[in-house]
């Protein structure tokens, strides 16, 4: 047993270091915040109106704050992460239940810091940890647009998320971890901007950069591809010629897909048709000539492909028997597909990504193009989650994988099992 002096002196060490800790902590979580002014004020004019319409459009925040058959912006959409459930707020100007009594600082800092209007600190499904590359200047153009919506009064709904993640305490930690309020590297007036819409206000790293087990972007790992816990699709990597890179493409090719949706190397499907459809289309030639300046000067990863399990001759010819019945009339015998219509699926890397989730997911669910104005009335593929069983829907995806030249590892049964799991069908 240690001397009562030693005892005392262990426990006086250990209090003052976890106070040295929970200062580090709370001041790690106040940097770059300084006092909001009393009474501050923005000149809600239409210009400054219109120009916020178009920066809440490339933020796309309708999406995340509209719930299904809701009123626009008035929140309540629930949103499925790893630790619980978040729910959407309403950013409508309603005083008791929105935005109406916000300042454009405390706007600004929620922006930019994480900070609700009464200092609580907000969870990171809120993605401001992209936002806090918004200028000022933007924030107060949304925040003005904000304003000018009609009012809802839909009250928010509490969070259900686990503990700690319910706590403030494990926010602070969470921020002090991995959270910094910042600006972005300073390079060509165009690359700024595509930058600026690709890694802020379009916040993609949300979807697009892997997390570690605590929800944290992996340091380093910025764009190179990550599961979209949310939704349950995959989000390829932006950096590897193997899942998303756009940097041997012509800028024309990678402004027509996020303008329209397609281009003749690619088709956008799932969560970023929506992105698409509800955000980018809407953007002018300027911008998204920027977003593709910037996505074309990625350093690239060519990671090696991990060893394929390669599937049997059995499932090869049950799954070529599968492809005859259900799929070569639109996407051709030989997987040539029809341009203009049908992907081919020789050679399309979506086919060949070492993560088949998309894959899966899209003949669970189909596969369909937003409508835009560039392509107003996609072809689409109907749902197979009815119509054809686990094991069919895995042959079928490792025979694809497997023919005309494609090489890739077999798609297994539990996976698609797993994927019906996940949507509770």
């Amino acid at each position: 047993m240690k001397p009562p002096r030693v005892l005392f002196g262990w426990v006086v060490g250990c209090v003052l270091l976890l106070v040295a800790i929970a200062g580090g902590v709370a001041a790690l979580n106040r940097l770059d915040e300084a006092p909001l002014p009393a009474n501050e004020r923005v000149p809600e004019t239409t210009e400054l109106i219109a120009r916020g319409a178009y920066l809440a459009r490339a933020g796309n925040c309708v999406s995340c704050h509209t719930r299904q058959g809701g009123e626009p912006f008035a929140g309540g959409r629930p949103i499925d992460t790893p630790f619980g459930v978040v729910y959407a707020t309403n950013i409508t100007p309603h005083e008791a239940t929105g935005l109406g009594l916000w300042t454009p600082g405390e706007f600004w800092r929620a922006l930019h810091n994480g900070r609700a209007r009464d200092g609580r600190l907000l969870v990171p499904a809120f993605p401001y940890t992209s936002y806090t590359h918004v200028t000022r200047a933007d924030s107060d153009a949304i925040y003005a647009y904000l304003r000018s919506l009609a009012p809802v009064d839909q009250p928010n709904r509490s969070h259900a998320l686990r503990f700690p993640f319910n706590t403030q305490a494990a926010l602070a930690v969470w921020r002090a971890l991995y959270f910094r309020p910042g600006v972005l590297p300073a390079q060509p007036a165009e690359w700024n901007r595509g930058a600026y819409l690709v890694r802020g206000l379009g916040h993609c790293a949300a979807c697009h950069t892997p997390r570690n087990a605590l929800g944290a972007p992996i340091a380093g790992a910025a764009l190179r591809g990550g599961l979209i816990p949310v939704q349950n699709w995959y989000a390829p990597a932006l950096t590897s010629p193997r899942e998303a890179a756009v940097n041997a493409w012509s800028q024309d090719d990678v402004v027509a897909l996020l303008k329209t949706g397609v281009s003749p190397q690619a088709t956008v499907s799932g969560p970023m048709a929506e992105v698409v459809f509800r955000s980018l289309q809407h953007l002018d030639d300027a911008d998204l000539r920027a977003m593709a300046v910037y996505l074309r000067s990625l350093p690239q990863q060519d990671n090696p492909a991990p060893p394929a399990a390669k599937p049997s001759a059995t499932v090869m010819e049950k799954g070529q028997g599968l492809y005859k019945q259900q799929c070569a009339q639109c996407h051709g015998e030989r997987g040539e597909g029809h341009q203009g219509a049908f992907p081919a699926l020789a050679g399309n890397r979506a086919v060949l990504m070492a993560d088949t989730t998309n894959l899966v997911q899209v003949v669970l669910q189909g596969g369909y193009a937003p409508a835009t104005a560039g392509n107003p009335r996609p072809y689409g593929m109907p749902p197979f989650m009815q119509s054809l069983h686990d094991e069919e829907i895995a042959n079928v995806l490792s025979y694809v994988r497997n023919a005309w030249g494609n090489e890739a590892a077999k798609v297994d049964t539990i996976d698609v099992f797993r994927a019906r799991e996940r949507r509770g069908s």
